[in-house]
């Protein structure tokens, strides 16, 4: 099937293009940027070689329909979605730190507790957990932002100010803005039956200097989620728990012996394989949001995303 790997626009006014993991950022002038979700899948912070059929679009419609839902409680960079798999908003400094909160203990935080750490990024973690557990309270634990084929890092409150990579004045509202917006993703996963397990934040500064919301909100990519029916018979049991991330996909790699380490390759991805991950995709998107998911018409993405975004842009 059709997949948007990459793109190569030229809008008008544009001045500069910004390729990541999985979007590619176009600056145009007047501090308006175009954001345009790519069908690329990352994992370890590994691109793969083959792209999932309508994911780029699903990132794009959960983040924008969560960017609304949170727009009350903390602002955003979001103006405008000429396309399914674009977002216009304002250019924005972003912070070097991505904010990621944890409310249970899983993925990195549950690898972390087995290998024995009880801190993490500076947090304490408490005895006696099992996987999956909910912590007595959400925890941040932040990470560096990495460049493209780099790993994030963890990094401690303690450290972020020490080095001087957020002042203490900002941090403190990232800090505010990250427990606001958890809180507000955990009372919206629980209306559609979900636990909001774990997501990250990103957030810029406008050149107005005011600190807002950018990239992507609680999406698979961003966010774990757990079916709330059976959690807790799950965990008295010592069972996995049915989950809505993109951790099906790292489980997948792991056991096809894959995890990002040097000198490991990418397992070969079947078209049959390909089409299950964008099938599970799609449930994701039904599930977090409560609306039907309408595919958008593939047969040129390229073509379909600059007709759109430059009649935008001619408004």
């Amino acid at each position: 099937m059709n997949t948007l790997m990459s793109t190569d626009f030229n809008f008008p006014g544009q001045k500069s293009v910004y390729k990541g993991k999985v979007r590619e950022v176009y600056t145009l002038e007047n501090d308006v940027l175009v954001m345009v979700a790519t069908d690329r899948l990352s994992a370890f912070d590994v691109v793969m070689p083959k792209g999932i059929p309508f994911k780029g679009q699903i990132l794009n419609q959960i983040a924008t329909k969560m960017m609304e839902a949170t727009a009350d409680i903390v602002p955003n960079w979001l103006m405008a979605t000429p396309d399914p798999n674009v977002a216009v908003g304002k250019a924005c400094e972003p912070f070097k730190v991505e904010m990621v909160i944890r409310g249970y203990m899983s993925g990195h935080a549950a690898r972390e507790y087995k290998a024995g750490k009880r801190l993490l990024c500076g947090v304490p973690m408490p005895e006696g957990m099992k996987e999956n557990d909910k912590f007595p309270e959400p925890i941040i634990t932040p990470a560096t932002k990495a460049e493209k084929g780099d790993h994030d890092e963890d990094i401690s409150r303690e450290d972020i100010l020490k080095r001087g990579i957020v002042s203490k004045e900002d941090y403190e509202v990232l800090e505010q803005y990250t427990r606001a917006l958890f809180q507000r993703g955990t009372e919206i996963a629980a209306e559609r039956g979900l636990i909001l397990v774990d997501t990250k934040y990103e957030f810029g500064k406008t050149k107005e200097g005011e600190i807002v919301l950018i990239d992507e909100i609680h999406t698979p990519d961003s966010s774990r989620y757990f079916y709330a029916d059976g959690y807790q018979k799950r965990q008295e049991k010592g069972e996995p728990q049915k989950q809505l991330s993109k951790e099906f996909v790292r489980q997948w790699l792991i056991s096809n012996g894959f995890q990002g380490l040097q000198g490991q390759s990418v397992p070969e991805m079947s078209d049959e394989y390909i089409e299950s991950v964008s099938d599970r995709y799609i449930e994701l998107f039904e599930n977090i949001t409560g609306d039907k998911f309408v595919k958008g018409d593939i047969s040129n993405l390229q073509e379909r995303i600059s007709t759109n975004v430059k009649a935008y842009l001619a408004k």
